[in-house]
């Protein structure tokens, strides 16, 4: 056992909604450092034998209480409390970023800026430390089907490319607003490569997330906002037509929101759709 422990027993102030649980110092070999972790529970968990899929998500201190989180709630606990009245349930795993090095864990790439990219490291830290623990502690389903990877921005990078490189771990993928361009757009290879058609994706990007890619992307080049805003939306509609040439059809959804800008309050918005979605083929119907 890890040292679970309640959350919001922790905490005077929280906007946490059901039993969500946290042990400190997890140590990752991989990348040599470590974090606290979260997990939040389903409502039945405490009442029922039955085993549950996970959701392992990134930047996990914005998904459940937005007194610690750093940029707004995604809100992960009220959807899922809520899903669980239509049969959809499941286990999220909220793994913090480390700041600074959010850049480097979330990309597998070289960065000019940035540097080396750690994100195989990354993975490696989720598949071979954190998932056991999580296996060991909880009453989890285990196999590929029941497992999901989900994040935004570069948590959106990583998490399709996890998907991508480790199909007998991770055959769930919520993908929102990924920073599809890391790597010199080595995403669109890796997408005609290896993607097998088999698994779930959810793809989002919103239409007004230019700031993102004239920040990040535009390497010193002049753009609109207009400008800039269309190529984000462009990159991730070539995900989206890439997959769809490797075979993924009734098993991918893919949403534009047009208005949306790049921030948790429209991750949130969409987080139900892209749930419900993903978790289909687990609802439980005993």
């Amino acid at each position: 056992m890890a040292g679970w422990q309640s959350y919001t027993d922790q905490r005077s102030e929280h906007t946490v909604t059901g039993e969500l649980l946290i042990t400190q110092s997890v140590y990752s070999p991989q990348l040599q450092n470590q974090r606290h972790l979260l997990v939040w529970l389903p409502p039945s968990y405490r009442h029922s034998e039955r085993r549950y899929p996970v959701i392992y998500m990134h930047d996990g201190d914005n998904l459940f209480d937005h007194t610690v989180s750093h940029s707004g709630e995604w809100q992960v606990d009220e959807t899922l409390t809520t899903l669980a009245d239509e049969g959809l349930e499941a286990i999220v795993v909220g793994i913090p970023n480390m700041g600074d090095a959010r850049f480097s864990e979330y990309s597998p790439y070289m960065h000019d800026n940035r540097g080396v990219g750690l994100g195989d490291a990354y993975l490696r830290f989720i598949i071979e430390t954190i998932k056991p623990l999580i296996d060991a502690d909880f009453h989890t389903l285990t196999d590929a089907p029941n497992t999901g990877i989900a994040g935004s921005s570069m948590g959106g990078l990583i998490s399709l490319y996890g998907f991508l490189q480790h199909p007998d771990v991770f055959g769930l993928c919520g993908s929102f607003s990924p920073v599809f361009w890391y790597g010199d757009h080595a995403l669109y290879a890796l997408i005609q490569a290896v993607a097998t058609g088999r698994g779930r994706i959810y793809l989002d990007v919103g239409g007004s997330e230019g700031i993102v890619y004239a920040n990040l992307a535009a390497d010193g080049k002049q753009m609109s906002q207009a400008q800039a805003n269309d190529a984000y939306r462009d990159g991730v509609r070539r995900l989206r037509d890439e997959l769809r040439q490797r075979e993924y059809d009734d098993n991918l959804l893919y949403i534009e929101d047009a208005a949306a800008q790049h921030n948790e309050a429209a991750w949130a918005q969409r987080l139900p759709a892209a749930l419900i979605f993903l978790l289909q083929d687990t609802r439980e119907t005993s």
